[in-house]
């Protein structure tokens, strides 16, 4: 059977501190565009080409698929729909069919991409550039909050060997072994990403995080099917990019022990691993298979990033990183700006509490003094009245000046003098 795509088959559907992780995330992006962009199959377009994503033709013989001799090229282009611009340069012989679809990337594969076959004239041989896939995995907390719905379930590393041997159970073809890398596009591939990484030291330090290691492999691997009673052979190409991004662990408090205060610890460190697999397939029937490897290594056949798309889209990609820090900042600030509010209510709240407290405590304290001051003054009286009663006499008092006097119970009481509680007698 003859491997095929459909668009809609392929298309991909406390913490660590989140300002600091938007920006990483944005670098990382643009990493990953710089690395991805760079893969093979990059050599300048001979032919001419037009200007609205048709194809300019040389002339030559590279119709009918069953020649693969040195003729001509045509140059076709995969737009960016979001940034209405010509993205990709795909070179192909003259005369070959073209479909292509462009793909935004998901969680897993976070740079777009772009998927096309190229088919002879008479549709027996074909390259297609497969959607890229990616796989993550790691230690430490950060691997747990990353994205990785559209992730392939692989959960360690896989060399791009076995990724192929991997690729060919989906596929439904055999997997017949390994085949030799050109030399030179094993150095060409490393040097790219040799230049690549070079670009990216100044912008992690400064924002103060940790570059992502790199590392990139090459493979390929040679399958085989049947159509009909018609043998077919295949060659898978792949170049895997890895990152390995280090975190480091963010500070926090642990609780106290008894008549101890909380300490200061710093959490665990995150180490994330990802992988991204970005695969071409040459597929012809078997006795014409090697010349088709052989042209499209030597022509210059393959697909180019056009230098306007990447720039706008980095650019883009910076906004939006930008736009997702602000709001990130903004929403920061307005909890803040909740949390002082909640706490301003809460301490009036505290503070009307403790004055109804203190009032009520007062009150209280204010009763029980007047009662015991009447107690008191009912204790003192009742003294009084038997004392004079004893003695046969009263008391007075001199409202002008308030002095008490005693004076005989035979004496009349008059002005200013004023009669005392108690006149004298027991009762």
């Amino acid at each position: 059977m003859r491997l095929g795509w459909r668009r809609d088959a392929w298309e991909g559907n406390a913490m660590f501190n989140i300002l600091e992780r938007g920006k990483v995330v944005g670098l990382l992006a643009i990493a990953a565009v710089v690395l991805v962009m760079g893969c093979r199959g990059t050599a300048p377009a001979t032919a001419s080409s037009t200007g609205d994503g048709g194809s300019g033709v040389v002339d030559g013989d590279g119709a009918g698929g069953g020649s693969y001799a040195s003729g001509g090229t045509q140059v076709k282009y995969i737009s960016d729909p979001t940034l209405e611009l010509n993205a990709i340069a795909v070179t192909l012989p003259a005369g070959w069919k073209f479909q292509s679809v462009f793909m935004q990337g998901g969680t897993c594969v976070p740079t777009p991409f772009g998927v096309y076959r190229s088919a002879s004239a008479d549709g027996w041989s074909m390259v297609e550039r497969m959607p890229s896939l990616a796989w993550m995995w790691g230690t430490g907390p950060m691997v747990g909050y990353m994205q990785k719905s559209d992730c392939l379930p692989v959960k360690g590393p896989l060399s791009a060997e076995d990724f192929l041997r991997y690729l060919t159970g989906p596929m439904s073809v055999h997997y017949d072994g390994p085949a030799p890398v050109p030399a030179a596009e094993e150095e060409k591939a490393q040097e790219q990403i040799r230049d690549s990484a070079a670009r990216l030291p100044g912008q992690f330090a400064a924002i103060g995080a940790q570059q992502p290691q790199t590392h990139r492999e090459l493979a390929r691997a040679l399958v085989s099917y049947t159509i009909g009673t018609t043998a077919m052979k295949g060659m898978l190409d792949v170049t895997v990019d890895c990152t390995e991004t280090s975190y480091a662990g963010q500070p926090g408090l642990t609780n106290g022990s008894l008549g101890h205060p909380p300490q200061t610890i710093t959490g665990q460190a995150s180490t994330v691993n990802k992988c991204v697999a970005s695969t071409t397939y040459y597929t012809a029937p078997a006795e014409k298979l090697a010349a088709l490897v052989e042209r499209w290594d030597s022509t210059g056949l393959g697909t180019k990033p056009q230098q306007e798309w990447v720039d706008a889209w980095i650019r883009r990609n910076n906004e939006q990183t930008g736009k997702y820090i602000r709001d990130m900042n903004d929403a920061a600030a307005r909890r803040r700006q909740a949390l002082a509010a909640q706490f301003q209510e809460s301490m009036a709240t505290q503070q009307y509490t403790h004055d109804q407290f203190m009032q009520t405590m007062q009150q209280s304290h204010e009763q029980f003094m007047a009662q015991q001051q009447a107690s008191q003054s009912a204790r003192s009286t009742a003294a009084s009245d038997w004392v004079d009663f004893a003695l046969d006499r009263q008391t007075v008092i001199n409202p002008n000046n308030g002095v008490a006097g005693k004076i005989p119970n035979a004496v009349s009481v008059q002005q200013p003098l004023v009669k005392a509680d108690g006149d004298g007698t027991p009762w």
